[in-house]
C-alpha cells in the first residue's frame, strides 16, 4: 500500500492534502475501473506521482476530476478524486511493478511463498498484472515491455553482481523503468519538451528508490539470508547516503528544467518528501520533541526510539489524548519528565496503565489486554482514517495496543530549496 514517498499532512496544505488524496484514490479506483477490485492491493503512494506528474503539466481540469462515493478509508465521506490518463498510467505501472515485486518474493521463497501451491498462484496472478497493465499501456501509448524487460534484467544482474560491483550497476533496470514511466507523462500533457528532463527525475527517483529499498532490508536480508544489492556489492552505507544525495539534487535539478502549470504537489513530494523517505531510512531524521534534556541520557523521560526503516515504530497517544499532548490529562502524554513515557505520567509510571502507585491503593502497572482480530481491524481503519498512524506523536496499536509513534510527525522544510511555501508550518518542530 505504501511506498517510499509519504507525505506527512502537517507538512501539507489543506489546498495540497486535498490534491493528494485526490490522486491517491483516482489511481485506487483506475484500478478498480480497468482490473477489478483484487488490483487495488497494488495502490502504493510511488505510483500515484505519475498521476501527479501528468496533471502538474495540464493544470487540473474539470475533466480531471470526479467525486467518488464514500469510503471507509476517508472516514465514510466522499471526495473529489483525479480521473483520466495520469491515473491509467499510474495504474499501468502500478500493476507491472507490483508484480515484478511478486515474482521477486517468489523467487526469494518468503514466508508462505516457499510453499509450492502458494508460489505457483502467486505467479499466476503476476502474469495477469502483467498482461493488465499492458492492455492499459497500450491503450495509453505506453508500452509496458520496456518495464517487463528492466525487470527480467534485474534477476541476471543480480546473479553477476559481487563486491566490487558498481550499487549503480544493480540500479539501472529500476532507473529505467521509472525513467520511462516519467518521460511518458509529458507525451499524455503533450508537452514533448519535458520528456527528458523528466525522464532525468525518474531515472534517479527509481535510483533512491532501489537504494532505500536495499538500505531499510538488508539487516532483515542478512538474518534470512538473502541476497541485498549493499551486502553482495560491498557498498557502505556512508556511499550508499552519498549516492542518495547526489540523487536527491538531481531529481531538484531535473524539475526545474520541465515546465509545469502548477507544480506545488510534485514539488512537494519529489523535493521535500524525498528528503524525509532518505532521512528515515538512513535513521537521520530527528524531532526536538524527543530531544533529552539537560543531564539526561538517550531514554530518559522519551518514549522508545524509532527503528530505522520501521515507521510504526516507537512510542505515542493512546485515545484520549490523539494529539500526543497533555491536555485533559494533567499526568500523561508528553515526551520529557513526569509526563514521558519513562517518567510519572508515561507508561510505566504513575498515570500509566498501572494508574495508582501501589503505595496509594494501586495495582502493579499492567499491560493493556490486547485485541483480537476484527476489534484490531476495526481500530486499524479508525487511526488510518484519522491520520494517527501517519501524524500522531503517540496511539495504541491496533492489535497489541501498545505505544506506537506516527510515521512522519516530524516537519523539515528545507530553506536552501527556494518553494518552500507549498509546506505549511508544524507546530514544535
Amino acid at each position: 500500500m505504501f511506498g517510499i514517498v509519504r507525505p506527512c499532512t502537517h507538512r501539507l496544505t489543506d489546498g495540497l492534502k486535498t490534491e493528494w488524496m485526490a490522486h491517491l484514490c483516482g489511481l485506487c479506483l483506475a484500478l478498480r475501473a480497468d482490473h477489478g477490485q483484487f488490483a487495488r492491493v497494488v495502490t502504493n503512494y510511488d505510483g500515484l506521482i505519475v498521476s501527479v506528474l501528468t496533471e502538474a503539466q495540464t493544470g487540473v481540469t474539470a475533466a480531471g476530476r470526479r467525486t467518488a462515493g464514500p469510503c471507509a478509508l476517508r472516514a465514510m465521506r466522499t471526495a473529489p478524486v483525479a480521473r483520466g490518463e495520469g491515473a491509467r498510467l499510474a495504474a499501468a505501472v502500478s500493476l507491472v511493478l507490483a508484480s515484478a515485486k511478486v515474482r521477486d518474493h517468489v523467487a526469494d521463497r518468503d514466508g508462505l511463498l516457499a510453499r509450492r501451491p502458494a508460489a505457483a498462484a502467486a505467479r499466476r496472478v503476476a502474469r495477469s498484472w502483467d498482461k493488465a497493465g499492458a492492455r492499459t499501456g497500450r491503450a495509453l501509448g505506453f508500452d509496458t515491455a520496456v518495464l517487463v524487460d528492466a525487470v527480467d534484467r534485474q534477476t541476471g544482474i543480480e546473479a553477476l553482481a559481487g563486491p566490487g560491483t558498481s550499487l549503480l550497476t544493480v540500479t539501472e533496470p529500476t532507473e529505467t523503468a521509472t525513467a520511462a514511466a516519467f518521460a511518458h507523462t509529458a507525451v499524455l500533457a503533450g508537452r514533448p519538451g519535458n520528456a527528458e528532463p523528466l525522464a532525468e527525475a525518474g531515472r534517479l527517483f527509481g535510483r533512491l528508490a532501489h537504494l532505500l529499498d536495499a538500505v531499510e532490508d538488508q539487516t532483515a536480508d542478512a538474518e534470512k539470508g538473502a541476497w541485498n544489492p549493499l551486502t553482495a556489492t560491498g557498498t557502505s552505507r556512508e556511499e550508499a547516503r552519498r549516492l542518495a544525495d547526489d540523487a536527491l539534487h538531481g531529481i531538484r535539478l531535473a524539475l526545474r528544467d520541465a515546465e509545469f502549470v502548477d507544480d506545488k504537489l510534485a514539488h512537494v513530494l519529489l523535493a521535500h518528501e524525498l528528503r524525509t523517505s532518505v532521512d528515515r531510512a538512513f535513521g537521520t531524521t530527528t524531532c526536538a520533541h524527543g530531544a533529552p534534556g539537560a543531564g539526561q541520557g538517550p531514554g530518559y523521560g522519551q518514549g522508545p526510539v524509532p527503528v530505522p526503516g520501521n515507521p510504526y515504530a516507537g512510542g505515542a497517544p493512546g485515545p484520549y489524548q490523539p494529539h500526543g499532548g497533555g491536555g485533559g490529562n494533567p499526568y500523561g502524554g508528553g515526551h520529557g519528565g513526569q509526563g514521558g513515557s519513562g517518567g510519572q505520567g508515561g507508561s510505566g509510571g504513575f498515570g500509566g496503565p498501572g494508574g495508582l502507585p501501589p503505595q496509594f491503593g494501586g495495582g502493579a502497572p499492567q499491560a493493556p489486554k490486547p485485541r483480537g482480530f476484527l476489534a484490531g481491524c476495526a481500530m486499524f481503519t479508525w487511526l488510518f482514517c484519522t491520520c494517527q498512524i501517519c501524524c500522531a506523536k503517540e496511539y495504541e496499536g491496533p492489535w497489541s495496543r501498545k505505544k506506537r509513534e506516527g510515521c512522519c510527525r516530524d516537519c523539515d522544510c528545507d530553506p536552501g530549496c527556494g518553494n518552500c511555501d507549498c509546506c505549511c508550518p508544524c507546530d514544535g518542530c
